[in-house]
């Protein structure tokens, strides 16, 4: 086996760890990697990365839904958000400068992060009411945390806020054509106070549905290929299996401690892009 090989498969193992363990999608890690450090054409960079994110998917969902960490119901309710805004956005292709949309979401992430670093040491969501909305779509859950040893019940919050913000995600992606893994977490993690573990883990599940269908637009313009797409797929899926063991086994404020620094990385990327800076 080649060194450019073992690189990729190193890269990629990190990469899906990282990613089953915060709900980004392994594609945050793997386009930079790809470009910067092997230089790989962007279009094929782009292309492995949403393979990777359909294999972080697959690996994770998997031992989620088994343990029930993953909101299945929340997760395709969310869906329809996406979707809309996603077909939102190739109509506003158009008629939008992107530059704009990547200043305000910018903000929004940054915003988020800061919300995030407030809840500083808090485990679980305290003193949530339930939405109406999710009463009568039975949205409320539970999983067994094996960090804390119990199970926990939960009440889900905030849906129109949370539906908004993924519709508003949806439009970015479609727009932009980036992945909304942090978008995900944020909503369901701020707006809808979801505890930080059931975010991810559907966060997860939900990024393999809307990889699924770009990754057979890239496959047929041609900008998937085996030679990387393979490696990395492999890794990720290795990654993803060992991420989603260590997730289940870390508590909320740690899994924050580490995604706070990827969401005010994303956020300045945005905004710099917005101002031309990028």
């Amino acid at each position: 086996m080649s060194l450019f090989l073992l690189e990729l498969l190193g890269i990629s193992v990190i990469a899906g760890t990282i990613g089953s363990i915060l709900g980004l999608g392994g594609g945050t890690i793997i386009t930079p990697a790809l470009t910067l450090l092997f230089g790989i054409d962007i279009k094929y960079a782009v292309g492995a990365s949403l393979i990777s994110v359909i294999a972080t998917s697959s690996g994770a969902a998997a031992a989620y839904i088994k343990d029930r960490m993953t909101n299945l119901r929340v997760g395709m309710f969310l869906e329809i958000a996406t979707t809309i805004g996603a077909i939102t956005g190739a109509f506003l292709g158009g008629i939008i400068n992107p530059n704009y949309l990547y200043f305000l979401f910018g903000i929004l992430m940054l915003y988020s992060a800061f919300a995030m670093f407030k809840k500083g040491k808090t485990e679980l969501p305290r003193n949530v009411e339930t939405h109406p909305l999710a009463e009568k779509l039975k949205l409320n859950g539970e999983y067994y945390d094996k960090a804390l040893g119990k199970n926990v019940y939960y009440r889900v919050s905030g849906v129109p806020s949370g539906f908004g913000v993924m519709y508003g995600a949806g439009i970015i992606s479609g727009l932009l054509g980036i992945g909304s893994g942090s978008f995900k977490v944020m909503a369901m993690d701020l707006f809808m106070k979801l505890p930080l573990k059931v975010s991810s883990a559907t966060s997860n599940f939900m990024m393999g549905v809307t990889a699924a269908a770009s990754a057979e637009v890239y496959l047929l313009r041609g900008d998937i290929d085996p030679k990387i797409s393979a490696p990395v797929a492999l890794g990720v899926l290795a990654g993803a299996t060992i991420g989603t063991r260590i997730m289940q086994n870390m508590k909320s404020k740690t899994i924050r401690k580490i995604f706070i620094p990827f969401l005010v990385y994303i956020s300045i990327e945005m905004i710099l892009k917005g101002m031309g800076g990028k």
